[in-house]
């Protein structure tokens, strides 16, 4: 079965009604046209519809690929060569588009994809490097942070990808030396005096973090950050407006306060705390 070469796929309103059902456990998988459904699911992944997008796309990737396994192997890795080559680029750099829904809810598509790999070791080796490459090109480039948009759902795109990230770095093909470099684009997000993040973002960027502290990632890349904290603050402070300074602050504390909030019960984590606590009193 390949979907991408299939240039038909169902409106809206066609696949919602099938996911719905399916949802509902009124038809099964295999008793659908599943080359159409899944084309159709990649067409709609950014829908305006945020049911159709997040509680029945989503919902049925989840459990297609999560929880029953019903995608096979092939299918899922022609699926995540769609996802890098035609979906989570689409309108990067806009901001305040509907486009970042398709990016946002790809990256989660690829976090399925990279969970499944992580059970089963179908992807190769090469794949996982082109993931990991697309993933940091992905966030350095993406402009929109809204979390949730009132009228249409969750974007969430730092939140997402930040998720997706987790899920790469549990990867055993991944290579350790590839941490540091991660870790520095996930800290550029924190970085952010355009906007204020107020949906959990930071925690979520947080997650692969401390994914790779406990996979070998050295301690001191975490220190280099927080001892470049307060010059960064001062350089921004002479360069941007004071209400975008004050929205880089509070990115910053609210960070560096859930960080120091999730290490709280590892001990051997305790000079980093010290050095977290540090680095907030000089954050002002």
């Amino acid at each position: 079965m390949d979907i991408s070469t299939r240039n038909m796929s169902l409106d809206e309103s066609e696949l919602k009604s099938i996911l719905t059902e399916f949802k509902l456990e009124r038809c099964s998988w295999q008793e659908l046209d599943k080359t159409l459904v899944l084309q159709s699911m990649m067409e709609h992944i950014g829908s305006m519809d945020g049911e159709l997008r997040d509680q029945l796309i989503y919902t049925a990737f989840y459990r297609l690929i999560v929880e029953s396994n019903q995608i096979e192997a092939e299918l899922l890795t022609v699926l995540l060569d769609a996802c890098m080559n035609e979906r989570m680029f689409k309108g990067i750099g806009e901001k305040g588009t509907d486009t970042v829904f398709t990016r946002a809810f790809t990256t989660l598509l690829i976090a399925l994809i990279l969970y499944r790999d992580n059970q089963a070791d179908f992807l190769p080796q090469n794949l996982i490097d082109t993931v990991k490459e697309k993933l940091i090109t992905y966030i350095e480039l993406e402009e929109d942070l809204r979390g949730y948009v009132s009228g249409k759902g969750w974007a969430h795109s730092i939140a997402h990808v930040a998720d997706t990230f987790e899920e790469l770095v549990k990867n055993p093909k991944l290579d350790k030396e590839d941490y540091p470099v991660i870790v520095r684009v996930l800290f550029s997000k924190v970085l952010i005096s355009d906007s204020v993040y107020v949906h959990d973002e930071d925690e979520r960027l947080i997650t692969p973090i401390l994914e790779m502290l406990e996979r070998g990632l050295n301690v001191k890349e975490i220190e280099q950050f927080l001892q470049d904290v307060p010059n960064e603050l001062k350089i921004q402070k002479a360069k941007i407006e004071n209400e975008k300074y004050w929205f880089l602050v509070f990115n910053i504390k609210t960070f560096l306060k859930s960080f120091h909030f999730k290490i709280n019960d590892q001990p051997k984590l305790l000079p980093l705390q010290k050095k977290i606590e540090e680095t907030l009193a000089k954050v002002f």
